[in-house]
């Protein structure tokens, strides 16, 4: 479990390409700190294990479910990325729950620069804007962020300036592709109703 709270940006120092599945190696020197083999970092919002570790460098593997769901396929290295170590049972929950099973991806389409803010508005794929509500949280390449308004072809948030200084998101341009989840309440909850009519 994760918050969606990054705590620095790294970046991918190789890409290892196997039969439908991709090996990670990644510099991050303060999520490498203390973790250990079997520990979970989110890489721009997906949840890999650690597979091994080298000074301030990790690798993971990546699956073909989650390089189907996700752009973690288009990674090249000297690539930046969001990192996060999975949250402690005792730590604070700063941001909202998010899991890392990223449920696809968006495309950000306009970027309009604020005095100290930028409001950023994203396509999606209309099976997930279903699950997206205005005031609600969505994670977006591993960022909890606030939507401040959805339709039925995207949706917008605002990023103060913290977020754009400390996260990826920052250096987006249009027509990058961005990692999305959903709030997997809503999830839960259209399941328990009887599903999607």
């Amino acid at each position: 479990m994760f918050t969606g709270i990054v705590e620095e940006i790294g970046t991918v120092l190789a890409v290892e390409r196997g039969p439908g599945d991709v090996r990670l190696r990644v510099r991050g020197a303060t999520v490498t700190d203390g973790t250990r083999l079997g520990d979970s970092i989110a890489v721009d919002g997906v949840c890999l294990t650690v597979t091994d570790l080298a000074g301030d460098a990790f690798a993971c593997d990546v699956m073909p479910e989650s390089l189907d769901r996700s752009s973690l396929g288009g990674l090249a290295p000297g690539a930046r990325v969001n990192l996060e170590r999975a949250v402690r049972a005792d730590g604070r929950l700063d941001g909202h729950l998010v899991q890392g099973h990223v449920d696809g991806v968006g495309v950000l389409v306009r970027r309009d620069p604020g005095a100290r803010w930028d409001d950023l508005r994203f396509t999606a794929p209309p099976a997930l804007l279903r699950y997206v509500a205005e005031k609600g949280s969505i994670a977006v390449s591993g960022v909890s962020l606030t939507v401040t308004g959805v339709d039925d072809e995207g949706f917008g948030v605002s990023l103060i300036p913290t977020t754009l200084a400390a996260t990826t998101l920052g250096s987006l341009t249009a027509g990058d592709r961005v990692n999305l989840e959903v709030d997997v309440i809503a999830k839960y909850v259209e399941r328990l109703l009887g599903g999607a009519r």
